[in-house]
């Protein structure tokens, strides 16, 4: 699966530390990463990670555009939601598209350890099931 690892300046560290935490299981699939943050988790864990521009300059677009192409398969973006954010409006369309997509997606460490735990256990697997030869969005 491809998982797109994302964190607002606040949340970096606790970023790092999930990443170290839950290594074996994300060293099974592919890494992708805004700027810093993937700089950060590559120089913490040594895991290959596909790193974009950073979010301000880009990046959460970049990751977007994959989702609308369903080429990622899970979001993990620790959001400060005590912080403004001058590309607020990149976070939201970043969030809307995985909702579009229906991309697993969580916006703080709770939901992050439940999805990776759901990962590492198969829960996840629909997302090659679901859009076996068809790679538009679902209707329900």
């Amino acid at each position: 699966m491809k998982i797109a690892l994302i964190a607002h300046d606040r949340k970096k560290d606790l970023m790092v530390k999930l990443v170290t935490a839950y290594r074996p299981i994300l060293a099974k699939h592919q890494l992708f990463a805004t700027g810093t943050t993937g700089g950060r988790i590559a120089d913490a864990t040594d895991l290959p990670i596909h790193r974009f521009k950073s979010g301000p300059l880009g990046g959460d677009q970049q990751i977007g555009a994959m989702i609308s192409e369903d080429e990622m398969d899970m979001v993990i973006f620790l959001r400060d939601p005590l912080a403004a954010q001058p590309h607020e409006p990149d976070v939201t369309a970043l969030i809307r598209l995985s909702d579009v997509y229906e991309i697993p997606l969580a916006t703080n460490i709770g939901t992050a350890e439940i999805l990776l735990r759901g990962l590492d256990a198969g829960f996840a697997d629909f997302r090659e099931v679901v859009h076996e030869g068809d790679r538009r969005p679902i209707s329900i």
